[in-house]
């Protein structure tokens, strides 16, 4: 029962805040215009600034862990080569490129710091595991989309040049390169600094689950039920039943292993959405597997922390 609370009290206040957001949208208080630009301050400013403000506070050297950011690395690359392979059994082509993106590109920014920092306090080992997964998440994401569009089998140069320089000019990896700036040269920060970052960052969590519960759409979830479930399962228990084993072994443990359980087993992003459509795609796969692995993920990140719990692992 301990284990049982101790999983709940993580995982239930982060969908409760998503139901205020879900509340909000229905009373006319969250439109869509509202919505959309509390996802961009929130991607542009609030999380940077709560990476940028755990980072830079914390000693880089002491936090660093090169395998574990290389061990992040190539379980995402795998994961994503995976799903491709297995895309090509699809009856349905046109849906191919959806598929992959869906099933592999985890929330690791807004739900995954939401659900690290309800549990620790903090980021823990998140922007480490953000700096392994979200530039190949973007990347892969290009190629996936481009070489699977429907009615298209070469890729776009310009895209790709655009998506490429849209990784580097990332605001949260650009949170997250400062913050590892400020950190190596131990840069003093002022007291009027130090409030005014706090101030952005405490907003960062509340406004994201707010406004992805507002995006929710039960509609467009029934849209395409079927590869939507598939896609989902993948997302919230497949890949995370295959590689947590795996991350146990090398010896992962505490803030390591709920990073590697956040970017395993956590929903679909919004953002996956977006990219579809903007590249030809129809979005309907993408835009259900984000509803139905968001309301999912209440249920499979809970059994997920309470196993662990359990077994003495974090």
């Amino acid at each position: 029962m301990e284990n049982l609370m101790f999983s709940l009290n993580a995982t239930v206040p982060i969908f409760l805040t998503m139901v205020i957001g879900i509340f909000m949208r229905k009373s006319g208080i969250f439109t869509d215009e509202v919505t959309e630009r509390l996802n961009k301050f929130v991607f542009t400013a609030g999380i940077p600034a709560l990476l940028f403000q755990d980072i830079s506070g914390a000693d880089v050297r002491q936090v660093w862990d090169t395998g574990f950011v290389v061990f992040c690395f190539l379980v995402t690359l795998i994961s994503i080569l995976a799903v491709s392979a297995g895309s090509f059994f699809l009856k349905d082509r046109s849906i191919q490129g959806e598929v992959v993106q869906a099933s592999y590109r985890s929330s690791a920014a807004i739900l995954g710091i939401a659900f690290i920092q309800n549990i620790y306090g903090n980021s823990g080992m998140a922007p480490l595991m953000i700096i392994g997964t979200v530039p190949l998440y973007n990347v892969m994401a290009v190629i996936v989309l481009s070489l699977l569009k429907p009615g298209q089998k070469k890729m776009d140069r310009e895209l790709i040049k655009k998506t490429l320089k849209g990784i580097v000019t990332n605001p949260i990896i650009l949170g997250i390169a400062f913050g590892l700036l400020w950190s190596c040269l131990h840069i003093p920060q002022p007291v009027i600094l130090q409030k005014t970052i706090k101030n952005v960052a405490v907003l960062a969590t509340p406004l994201g689950l707010m406004s992805m519960g507002a995006s929710f759409d039960l509609k467009k979830a029934c849209g395409r039920i079927c590869p939507a479930l598939v896609c989902s399962f993948i997302k919230l228990v497949g890949f995370a039943a295959v590689f947590l084993p795996a991350a146990v072994a090398f010896g992962y443990r505490e803030e390591r292993l709920v990073a590697i359980l956040v970017m395993l087993g956590s929903a679909t992003t919004v953002s996956s959405y977006i990219m579809a459509k903007n590249m030809g795609h129809e979005g309907t796969v993408t835009s259900s597997t984000v509803m139905l692995s968001t309301c999912l993920s209440a249920f499979t990140l809970t059994g997920w922390l309470y196993l662990l719990k359990c077994l003495g692992l974090i």
